[in-house]
């Protein structure tokens, strides 16, 4: 049932793919505000609370009409997998993106490809060059796929089902929501959401990251992940950039994350206490990396549905 529920719903995404600006998310984003203001008061407790509010009105309706499906037939409950499932995934929003990116890069419209990439990651990219946006557009799909696809994958395959991929893209969009630079006067409030959601995604992200080893080069990968993981300010993006950027053999580093300059694989570059470290393996990423990056998540997205179907098979059997 779980396999066919997400097969469903990648399928259907294909076809029909949910609109970054569509209903669901809207509202959501609407509710999350109201309840950032019905609860800041500058204090952690109160961040704990609204995000625990927040929980209590998305994730615990979803779980409770999962139970009622399973109660009424499987028919039902492969329904309502499906459509959750298809909520809750982003796989085609962030492809087309990426690919409109790729495709201006191709063209030589670097300023297309800036504005596109301004659209997609929220941020200034005037003064980009064309090799800062070819890395920037990676080290952005690398993220957005792990976020809107594996990640979602690892909570619904766990006992809560449908709950727990509500759960991982609510709690996702909250670390982000209430952690932005706008909020910088209230950051005791998203303090929670950010911790939480490390440790809802402290298993999602090392899996993501063994899937991108497993599917690219892996002695690469995991050196990689073993030596500069730990240069993002964020863990989990460290160590997913890192490894895919080892998997494929470019050099990855967002400056937006105070990441070590990355230079040539035969140099060496200082740190802020000046102390020489060694630099990250790999190739400054070029329009081969784009399509590097696309056949890599999409193995990576065969792994993960091979593994599940051989496990549904079993379950099946036994």
């Amino acid at each position: 049932m779980t396999f066919l529920s997400i097969l469903c719903a990648l399928l259907i995404e294909q076809f029909r793919p949910l609109r970054a600006n569509n209903a669901v998310y809207a509202q959501i984003k609407v509710l999350a505000s109201r309840v950032e203001a019905w609860c800041n008061a500058g204090h952690v407790r109160h961040g704990r609370f609204g995000w625990l509010a927040m929980m209590g009105m998305l994730v615990v309706p979803t779980w409770l009409i999962h139970l009622l499906a399973v109660q009424i037939n499987p028919l039902a409950e492969l329904i309502w997998s499906i459509l959750v499932v298809y909520l809750t995934l982003g796989f085609r929003h962030y492809s087309n993106s990426f690919t409109a990116i790729h495709l201006a890069m191709v063209a030589g419209d670097e300023a297309q490809a800036r504005t596109l990439l301004a659209d997609w990651t929220k941020q200034d990219t005037s003064s980009l060059e064309a090799a800062d946006i070819t890395r920037i557009a990676i080290e952005k799909a690398l993220v957005t796929s792990h976020h809107h696809v594996f990640g979602v994958f690892f909570w619904f395959l766990l006992p809560f089902g449908p709950a727990g991929a509500v759960l991982y893209r609510v709690a996702e969009y909250l670390s982000r929501a209430w952690n932005e630079p706008g909020h910088t006067g209230n950051e005791a409030f998203g303090r929670f959401a950010s911790k939480a959601f490390y440790w809802i995604d402290w298993i999602p992200a090392r899996l993501t990251a063994i899937a991108f080893a497993v599917m690219g080069n892996f002695e690469d990968a995991v050196y990689a992940w073993r030596n500069f993981a730990s240069r993002w300010q964020n863990e989990a993006i460290g160590i997913i950039l890192a490894t895919g950027g080892g998997a494929m053999g470019v050099r990855l580093g967002n400056p937006a994350e105070k990441a070590i300059n990355i230079l040539p694989i035969d140099l060496t570059t200082i740190d802020s206490s000046g102390i020489e470290v060694e630099s990250m393996p790999g190739e400054e990423p070029g329009l081969r990396a784009f399509q590097s990056t696309i056949g890599l998540v999409w193995r990576a997205l065969l792994l993960w549905m091979l593994l599940l179907l051989l496990l549904s098979i079993a379950v099946w059997i036994g």
